[in-house]
């Protein structure tokens, strides 16, 4: 025997939608989204819907996008819906432990890392940056801490040689979704196992992405520098100055061989790539953007500015 479940999903970006996907598909009632404002976006800074608004329209859900849920007003509109659950996944807000304790069975979160590793808001690429082999998903009952609640379900996945912050998010956010519908069902027949408490050990953090990490310091090992070329990718993309041009780096990859010359220092170039000297190793540079033109080989660049070829050495910044 089974019951029905009134859920309210909270969430924002396109790792967020295949969750409120399988929300919508399970035997639940949606009752409301909630997501972020409206933000500007793009170069002529329209206001822009979040990914899951628009997928929630598409599905005909009432839509909620308050600033904040501190307000009692808030928190009425929330408690006037009566939910047994809320699905939060990715929402951006701090949920304080008055809205916590709004649903009947407490609020859920999906989040993509094995917890308690990588607690916080980039694991996904933090993950990557560490060299991590292994990562997953976990459903937490959510508490007042930042990620810290207890654990339901979790699913493990392992992490590919060439992964990218873009390729391991999509993969994390579909599995997150089948470990959801798995939990709804559960829930529903109250068949839900008991939570597991977070263990002290391996806790970690996964700060927040900013912009100024995607500067490629030269000084550092060719793994660490590929591995932040694959985390950046999509956003916010790996950069470096070469020879006069601000380039975004798109994929790259690491040699072992030991150079002597200074670390940032081109030490050879062609239709394989761009070859830099780092801290420790080489880094081959194989794909590129120049500033507002688009992602292309090296090959290609290199083809629209032969003169390069003729130099033998130049520096990287």
């Amino acid at each position: 025997m089974t019951r029905r479940l009134r859920v309210v999903f909270a969430g924002t970006p396109d790792f967020a939608v295949p969750c409120l996907r399988a929300c919508l598909d399970a035997a639940c009632d949606v009752l409301a989204v909630y997501t972020q404002p409206d933000r500007p976006s793009g170069r002529g800074r329209k206001l822009t819907a979040s990914a899951v608004k628009q997928a929630a329209l598409e599905a005909g859900i009432a839509v909620e996008q308050p600033h904040s849920l501190r307000s009692v007003a808030a928190r009425r509109r929330l408690a006037d819906l009566q939910p047994d659950l809320m699905v939060v996944v990715a929402y951006g807000l701090i949920l304080s432990p008055r809205v916590l304790a709004i649903p009947r069975s407490g609020c859920w979160n999906v989040h993509a890392s094995l917890l308690p590793r990588w607690r916080g808001a980039a694991p996904i690429q933090r993950a990557l940056l560490a060299g991590d082999v292994e990562t997953g998903v976990g459903l937490m009952q959510m508490e007042a801490g930042l990620d810290s609640g207890p654990i339901l379900l979790q699913r493990r996945l392992s992490i590919a040689g060439d992964e990218t912050g873009g390729s391991l998010h999509d993969r994390l956010a579909a599995l997150g979704a089948e470990m959801l519908a798995e939990g709804l069902r559960l829930l529903a027949a109250d068949a839900m196992p008991l939570p597991q408490i977070q263990a002290d050990e391996g806790i970690t953090y996964a700060h927040k992405l900013d912009k100024a990490e995607a500067k490629l310091d030269w000084t550092q090992s060719a793994t660490q520098l590929e591995r932040k070329v694959r985390a950046f990718d999509p956003w916010p993309v790996a950069e470096t100055q070469l020879f006069g041009e601000r380039l975004r780096i798109w994929a790259a990859r690491a040699h072992s061989q030991g150079v002597l010359l200074p670390a940032g220092q081109v030490i050879g170039m062609g239709a394989d790539g761009i070859d830099v000297a780092c801290g420790e190793g080489v880094l081959r540079i194989t794909q590129i953007q120049r500033e507002g033109g688009r992602r292309m080989p090296v090959a290609a660049w290199l083809n629209a500015r032969p003169e390069l070829l003729r130099l033998a050495t130049a520096p990287a910044e």
